[in-house]
């Protein structure tokens, strides 16, 4: 389209979405990892440690958060990049 111009706001927003996306991603990863360590600091403590040892049955909820937080930061960062792009050549 020719004379098509972004305007500052639509580039803005997708740059504030990106950051808040990746925001959540690094605060999502830190609660899966406090989850995971408090989980078998807590099994470490007991007399049969054979679960903490050998992690065995897996807790899915650290991975899961650690999962999400993870494709949270690639679409922030996703979102960040459209929103340097469009701000540079918009």
């Amino acid at each position: 389209m020719e004379g098509f111009e972004m305007l500052q706001a639509d580039w803005f927003m997708l740059m504030v979405g990106g950051g808040l996306f990746l925001l959540l991603g690094l605060l999502a990863i830190m609660w899966g990892r406090g989850e995971e360590k408090s989980y078998y600091n807590a099994i470490s403590r007991r007399p049969d440690v054979r679960e903490y040892l050998e992690h065995e049955p897996e807790r899915p909820e650290p991975g899961a958060l650690k999962i999400g937080g993870w494709i949270a930061i690639a679409i922030g960062l996703a979102m960040l990049a459209m929103g340097g792009i469009f701000w540079f050549w918009g």
